[in-house]
């Protein structure tokens, strides 16, 4: 059985810390000129070499100490750069965008879209609420960010990212000192994660420099369908995790107009015409499925390495408002040793080949595993400045700092008889463990 990779894990033994520092310098001046003033371009600099050194926390004052030594000058400086400092966040994530392009970049890309939430304590940080927090697997005192990943054969790393704020952190007047101190923008208004989530989709399209066909993501967003159906209307084939109970026709079924009496408006709506069956779930149709309507096939998911599932693919009629929607994939994936189903759809054309249906059910994973190697190995959750600045600088600087390992690990590997390999002087780091 052959079996369908998906993503390379990330994997990065490099050798000569001299050499790490002269890669992130020269990877450091394609984002320098964003940051406007000197210090800035210093300070940023520091701070993604921070984020890439083995200390146990870093946040602020221990990367200061580590980089610049016992100087309560430079942490004041390094905390007014990041949680208050002016500098270009939104082009130098277009610029990261590029670069994304050049070292990821297929045509065959996948967007990935998932949500990552961040423990703290208080109640002072911005948008901390006691919320569902998927980091921990129960409501706690915590942060919610949306994020924007990207996959291809060549690897993965993110893109994107929004913070969510609760409701009342926008709306209440109790919050009114908190948003102040936190330095809430005035103009920002209440957007659930879905509203994020599409405006950072639309961020991608509207700029244009990165190559991608695909957009996956988990039930939390497949199951809105305005969504799925702004993400249709860009051009985007979307392949996004649905509940069991999600209605949907086997075979679209008649509408009428209803015949206007001659009284009052005439009717515009059109409904079932009497008789048509209704729409049946996913499970109900999954049940229904004959042996004959089955695969086989092998993906290979990231450190689990080949897992082998069964896979059922037809064409469905999606319900819009009790009436029939577009007509689009229904993809099942049944795990073979617990029998685990999960269900997708996907608006691809009818004539895509089931490998390649097959092939995007296992690229949801990169994302997932960005957070892990993120909180991990580049410090980020341990933030611990409040502010609303604060916040989107350190992910901004992580997600640089994520990109340059992965920039790095596929020039190693062209280089793979060079230096680096025959140094004697090893210091290895190992970005990804035999268990994400």
């Amino acid at each position: 059985m052959q079996i369908l990779e998906t993503v390379p894990e990330m994997k990065l033994t490099f050798q000569e810390t001299n050499k790490l520092v002269e890669e992130l310098s020269e990877y450091h001046k394609i984002y320098s000129p964003f940051f406007q003033r000197r210090e800035q371009r210093e300070w940023s600099e520091i701070y993604l070499r921070g984020l890439l050194l083995e200390i146990p926390r870093k946040s602020i004052e221990p990367i200061v100490l580590a980089t610049k030594g016992s100087d309560l000058n430079a942490i004041r400086a390094m905390q007014q750069f990041v949680s208050e400092g002016r500098w270009e966040d939104e082009k130098l994530l277009q610029q990261h965008w590029q670069e994304v392009d050049s070292t990821l970049g297929e045509e065959n890309g996948v967007l990935t879209l998932d949500g990552s939430d961040f423990a703290k304590q208080g109640r002072a940080s911005v948008g901390v609420k006691r919320q569902y927090c998927g980091e921990l697997g129960k409501r706690a005192n915590c942060q919610a960010g949306v994020f924007l990943g990207y996959a291809s054969t060549q690897g993965y790393t993110l893109l994107d990212r929004r913070l969510y704020l609760p409701e009342e952190w926008v709306s209440s007047e109790e919050f009114a000192e908190r948003r102040q101190q936190c330095g809430v923008p005035a103009e920002i208004s209440f957007q659930t994660k879905l509203e994020l989530s599409w405006e950072m989709i639309q961020a991608q399209v509207k700029a244009g420099v990165l190559r991608y066909r695909w957009l996956t993501c988990d039930e939390a967003f497949g199951r809105d369908t305005t969504l799925l159906d702004q993400i249709a209307s860009t051009g985007i084939w979307y392949f996004a995790e649905v509940p069991h109970d999600t209605h949907l026709w086997q075979q679209r079924p008649e509408t009428e107009l209803p015949v206007w009496t001659g009284r009052g408006r005439k009717p515009t709506t059109r409904r079932l015409v009497a008789g048509e069956s209704t729409a049946q779930t996913v499970l109900e149709l999954v049940t229904s499925l004959s042996p004959q309507q089955w695969s086989r096939h092998c993906i290979k998911e990231g450190s689990k390495g080949p897992i082998v599932a069964d896979f059922a693919c037809l064409r469905v009629i999606a319900v819009r408002e009790g009436l029939p929607g577009p007509e689009v994939w229904l993809v099942v994936r049944r795990n073979l040793i617990s029998g685990e189903l999960k269900t997708f759809l996907c608006n691809a054309p009818i004539q895509t080949p089931v490998e390649t249906l097959v092939w995007v059910s296992g690229m949801r994973w990169p994302i997932e595993t960005c957070f892990e190697e993120g909180k991990q190995y580049l410090g980020m959750g341990d933030y611990e400045m409040r502010s609303w600045l604060g916040w989107h600088h350190h992910m901004t600087l992580c997600i640089l700092a994520h990109h340059f390992l992965v920039r790095l690990q596929l020039r190693l590997k062209k280089l793979s008889h060079s230096n680096f390999a025959s140094s004697s002087s090893a210091v290895e780091l190992h970005f990804a463990q035999t268990e994400i």
